[in-house]
């Protein structure tokens, strides 16, 4: 069995190798356009593929399927809310990011502000990629290909501690060698190929858990005992002690949701690629539709785990791994297996990617290098992601022992999604604050979430409140500072955005009645599932 699922692993990894070589072998990496952004020529299909399997990685499948094997369908408004959150995304934002004609979202800030605050921003988004977005992403994608594959017995690793250090740097070599020598559009095209296998599998995954659990009932079964023997854990309400309670989704979950999917240089740059602002916007209500989904696959799953496996005293985190484990077939384990180091890889090279250019155009071209030629800017970037991945895979192993991965990470997300997401709204909204406005915010920002966190005094008082509640108090006093600074110190003009002309801007006809959709089923999924008596 072992044999079989070894030879499925290799033959599907190495089968989307194959097929994204073929498809961008003669893609134009020479110039910054063609390797940070396609050549600005990606469509819907691909853009949807590849911002939902960028997000589709371990730490969503390992650490959401987790988080719902202890709460329950109460943490499925981190991908709910997230189709609403595109809406935004493909209706307010995108529209004026393509317009700009933009690589960055420091870029962006830089026209709308100044290079200080360009700077600014590439400082933080580089040290929150590099300190902790990566080093999940790669322990997460251990952790969860340890579970599947058991990489211990495989590899003959004397201890976990080995093995864990084996596969991260297994996963960061491979992924580096997609991001820094592949740019955005080899990343694009595995991205979206990986997507179909994650979908499949991840739909299997829930079938056969399903079918397991109900035992000679088969699925019926298993679908009726999830709905009758735990039905507390159906509840789209969180209640005040779990890690998602229902007031926080109109504080830190929506803020840093919104950050997520309409200001995360990792997230949206693929959307920078765009061929049209029509095929922009379709690629991200695409997504949209997908996300109303993603319960299917990132929630119910560890649900499922926790009728099977609660009395076993497992760890949340090690919940989804035993899942895939225990109720694929062997041939499927290793197929999942090459799909899951799929979504590893998208997320790790993604986020590297989008490491290397900001380095490149944000750092390299105007601090260090101002009259860097194209081929000087791209080698710039890929020495600056080796520099990055070795880092990254230095840190990872030291995440082991946390007690919530996904809510590790959520916690330190808040760190840069706040000020930045602040920083980009205002500026959009209000034409007169000035860039001295939105530098201190950047900076303070920082500094009250990371005190809050880490500084006895501060803590003391964000511990007064949920930590979701802390972040959406502190996103208000920012954006209250900015306003009230552009009405006494105002910048002398207002601020007037010009077209780049980098693509054809004409929106997709279908574009908001899709869009209404989408918020129409987030509210009836809540509807349907809620179980106001938590409250």
């Amino acid at each position: 069995m072992q044999a079989v699922t070894i030879f499925t692993f290799v033959f599907f990894t190495g089968l989307v190798g194959f097929i994204t070589w073929r498809m961008t072998r003669k893609d134009d990496h020479g110039t910054t356009d063609g390797y940070f952004l396609a050549g600005r020529s990606l469509t819907g299909g691909f853009i949807a593929g590849s911002l939902m399997l960028t997000n589709l990685s371990t730490e969503q499948l390992v650490g959401l399927n987790g988080a719902a094997f202890t709460d329950g369908f109460s943490v499925m408004a981190w991908e709910v809310i997230a189709a609403m959150s595109l809406v935004v995304m493909g209706l307010f934002f995108l529209p004026r990011y393509l317009k700009s004609g933009i690589a960055t979202i420091p870029e962006f800030l830089a026209l709308r502000y100044d290079r200080h605050t360009q700077s600014i921003t590439n400082v933080i988004f580089i040290f929150a990629y590099t300190a902790i977005l990566l080093p999940i992403i790669l322990y997460t994608g251990a952790t969860g290909l340890n579970g599947i594959l058991d990489m211990q017995a495989l590899t003959g690793l004397p201890t976990e501690s080995a093995t864990l250090w084996f596969t991260v740097w297994m996963v960061g070599i491979i992924g580096s060698i997609y991001a820094i020598f592949g740019g955005l559009r080899t990343v694009a095209v595995s991205d979206t190929i990986n997507g179909l296998g994650l979908l499949v599998g991840g739909v299997l995954i829930t079938w056969f858990g399903l079918r397991t659990l109900g035992g000679d009932g088969g699925f019926f079964q298993g679908l009726e005992t999830v709905k009758t023997v735990h039905p507390e854990k159906l509840n789209s309400i969180g209640g005040a002690e779990q890690s998602v309670p229902f007031s926080t989704l109109f504080t830190g979950v929506l803020l840093l949701n919104l950050f997520y999917w309409c200001t995360n240089q990792q997230i949206i740059q693929r959307t920078f690629g765009a061929s049209s602002l029509k095929e922009g916007q379709k690629g991200v209500l695409l997504a949209g539709f997908f996300k109303v989904l993603a319960p299917l696959i990132l929630v119910l799953p560890g649900v499922i785990a926790y009728h099977l496996y609660a009395a076993d005293n497992i760890k949340a985190d090690h919940a989804y791994g035993t899942l895939v484990n225990n109720v694929l077939p062997a041939p499927l384990v290793g197929f999942f297996a090459a799909v899951l180091v799929g979504a590893i890889l998208s997320s790790f090279n993604s986020a590297l990617n989008s490491t290397c250019t900001l380095f490149s155009l944000g750092v390299y071209k105007h601090w260090i290098k101002p009259d860097a030629d194209q081929a000087q800017l791209i080698k710039s970037g890929k020495v600056f992601g080796i520099v990055i991945a070795l880092s990254a895979m230095c840190i990872a192993p030291a995440l082991a022992g946390q007690e919530s991965i996904f809510g590790y990470l959520q916690q330190m997300n808040g760190l840069y999604f706040i000020p930045i997401f602040a920083v980009v709204v205002v500026g959009i909204a209000n034409r007169r604050v000035p860039a001295a406005a939105a530098n201190v915010a950047l900076l303070l920002g920082f500094a009250a979430i990371a005190s809050g966190y880490w500084m006895p005094g501060f803590k003391a008082l964000a511990g007064t409140m949920h930590a979701f509640h802390y972040l959406g108090l502190v996103f208000a006093i920012l954006v209250v500072l900015q306003l009230v600074w552009a009405a006494v110190a105002p910048r002398e003009s207002s601020w007037e955005q010009t077209d780049a002309q980098a693509v054809d801007l004409t929106p997709w006809k279908f574009a908001k009645p899709v869009g209404a959709l989408l918020v129409a089923l987030v509210l009836v999924i809540y509807v349907l599932l809620a179980d106001l008596s938590v409250l």
